[in-house]
C-alpha cells in the first residue's frame, strides 16, 4: 500500500519542501514496489511455464504423482509427460524432439543421449528397480519360480531386448541358463503388464513397482534371479531444454525426500 504523510505542521517553506521531497520519495518506492510485484511471477524461484518430461513407463504413477505436487507448489506451471520404452524415447529426444528432462530405466538407455551430446551435464541416479513376475490372479499357472515360466503351455511376454526391461528379464534368464520364448516382445513394461491383465498371457516379467501399480489385476512373484538384474535409473536436464529453470526445478523435486517417499512407496529401491 502506497505510504503518505500529512504533516499537521508546515512551520516553513523549507519544512514544506522536505515533506515533499519525502513524499515524492515514498510514492517512487511504492509505486516500484507494486510494478516489482506484479511483474514477478507467481510461483516461487521465479518457476513458471511448462516443463516436459520424457520418463520410462515404470515411472508413470509416480512421476504422475509428483507432476501433481509441482504444479501445486509452483501455480501457472505445468508439467507434461511423454511415457514410453526408455530407448524410443532417447531415439526421439536425439532426433530433436522438444522435452526438458529425460528420465531413463537404464544407463544404457540414458548412453544414447550422452553420447549423442544432448544431456546438459551428468546424469544422476535417483533411484533402483527390480523384476518381479506379474502373473494372472490366483496364478491358475503355479508360477512360483523364473524356472516355471518355461513349463510347457505357459504363455509369457517379455519386454523387446532393447529396452531395460528387456535387457534385466534377459540377464535373469541368462543367470538362471534358461531359454525362454514368449508369446509376445512388447515395447514398455506397462505393454507386458497390460497382457497379464487381460489374460492374454499367464505371465509377464515386469517390475515390481508395475506389479504394485496393478494391484488386484495381477499378483507377483518373486525370484532370487531378479537381484543379480537390478536396473539403476539416472535423470538429466537436457541440453536444449526449452524451460531450463522449471526443470531444474523439477529434478530437484524428483531427488528430494518428498520425491524419495513417493518412489519408495511406489516400490522403486534406492540407489
Amino acid at each position: 500500500m502506497p505510504v503518505t504523510n500529512r504533516p499537521t505542521h508546515r512551520r516553513t517553506l523549507q519544512s514544506a519542501v522536505g515533506g515533499a521531497a519525502v513524499l515524492l520519495a515514498l510514492s517512487a518506492c511504492s509505486s516500484s514496489d507494486g510494478s516489482a510485484r506484479a511483474s514477478s511471477p507467481s510461483s516461487p524461484g521465479g518457476v513458471e511455464g511448462t516443463v516436459t518430461v520424457f520418463a520410462a513407463a515404470s515411472l508413470k504413477e509416480s512421476f504422475t504423482e509428483l507432476g501433481e505436487q509441482f504444479e501445486a507448489a509452483h501455480p501457472g506451471t505445468e508439467v507434461t509427460f511423454n511415457f514410453g520404452g526408455s530407448d524410443a524415447l532417447a531415439a526421439s529426444i536425439t532426433s530433436g524432439a522438444p522435452a526438458d528432462v529425460f528420465a531413463a530405466a537404464s544407463p544404457t538407455t540414458m548412453r544414447i543421449v550422452t553420447d549423442a551430446e544432448d544431456a546438459a551435464g551428468e546424469p544422476a541416479t535417483f533411484v533402483r528397480n527390480r523384476l518381479e513376475i506379474a502373473v494372472v490372479p490366483g496364478n491358475p499357472r503355479d508360477v512360483d519360480t523364473l524356472k516355471d515360466l518355461t513349463k510347457a503351455g505357459t504363455k509369457v511376454a517379455l519386454c523387446a531386448k532393447e529396452v531395460p526391461c528387456g535387457a534385466a528379464a534377459q540377464k535373469a534368464l541368462d543367470a538362471a541358463g534358461l531359454k525362454l520364448t514368449p508369446v509376445s516382445y512388447e515395447q514398455d513394461v506397462k505393454s507386458a503388464l497390460t497382457k497379464v491383465e487381460l489374460k492374454e498371457v499367464d505371465a509377464a516379467l515386469v517390475y515390481r513397482t508395475d506389479v504394485k501399480a496393478a494391484a488386484g489385476k495381477v499378483e507377483g512373484v518373486e525370484f532370487p534371479e531378479s537381484a543379480g538384474a537390478v536396473n539403476d535409473y539416472p535423470v538429466v536436464l537436457l541440453k536444449d531444454a526449452p524451460n531450463t529453470v522449471a526443470a531444474r526445478a523439477f529434478i530437484a523435486l524428483v531427488r528430494s525426500e518428498e520425491g524419495r517417499r513417493v518412489l519408495s512407496g511406489a516400490g522403486f529401491l534406492t540407489p
